[in-house]
């Protein structure tokens, strides 16, 4: 990020020790990662940009809102003798929850063990075919699920289980290139939201024959048929997670 074409589209402000630079003291004494805000507040300007681009970049660094806004009270503080204007703590915190809010929706999309779509990501694309049409004629869920005797053996395992689902979801992933939604809804379970079409009986026969030749254990592999609402197709994929 270039701090000094931040600071440069920042206003003055009437400081009347605007202009001035910070000492090795003073910059050796700010928060960490607020060097660049002191900056621009010593010069006078107002920080309100370098505090957005800062905002985001402690929310990808795991420093939690709190403590951000108590280091930019700090650097305040120290550099101008005063409580950090309405401003500066607006952009500060807005970038830092825009920040967050957009990991959240990255983790509630994908299984990050797996790297697969998530039940509750599942569930959000069942509701928006839902509000489009009647989805228990246009699509359905293609299930793949592992042996349970084999999953009793795997329970103390998860990081293997996973690595297995994975490599079974790579599988599905081939009979399915197209935008069907893959997802990993439980151990050693996984579901794909197809549309019901003339090819889905030869997917799923061509599935079903890859992950036998892939070697034992072999998973099942069916169709499930969708309900006819929303809230019954929840309660479906809830059903299947315990399968």
């Amino acid at each position: 990020m270039d701090w000094n074409a931040t600071r440069k589209r920042s206003t003055t402000t009437g400081d009347p020790e605007a202009g001035r630079e910070l000492s090795l003291e003073l910059r050796a004494a700010l928060p960490p990662r607020f060097e660049a805000v002191g900056e621009v507040l010593a010069s006078g300007s107002v920080s309100v940009a370098a505090c957005e681009v800062l905002g985001g970049v402690l929310a990808r660094d795991g420093v939690s809102l709190a403590e951000a806004l108590d280091d930019l009270a700090t650097t305040w503080r120290l550099v101008r003798g005063a409580e950090p204007d309405h401003a500066e703590v607006r952009a500060l915190a807005v970038a830092w929850s825009d920040a967050t809010l957009g990991y959240l929706h990255n983790v509630s999309c994908t299984d990050p063990l797996t790297g697969l779509a998530s039940l509750a990501h599942l569930r959000t694309c069942l509701g928006d075919l839902f509000r489009a049409g009647p989805v228990h004629e246009t699509h359905a869920l293609v299930v793949v699920a592992a042996d349970a005797a084999r999953d009793a053996e795997q329970l103390g395992e998860p990081l293997a289980r996973a690595m297995e689902d994975a490599q079974v979801g790579a599988t599905v992933r081939g009979v399915f290139p197209g935008s069907e939604t893959i997802g990993h809804i439980a151990p050693g379970r996984l579901v794909v939201l197809a549309e019901r079409d003339a090819r889905l009986l030869r997917r799923v026969d061509l599935l079903t024959r890859m992950l036998e030749r892939a070697g034992p254990p072999r998973p099942r592999v069916w169709i499930e048929g969708l309900p006819d609402s929303d809230r019954s197709a929840a309660l479906l994929l809830d059903e299947l997670t315990r399968l």
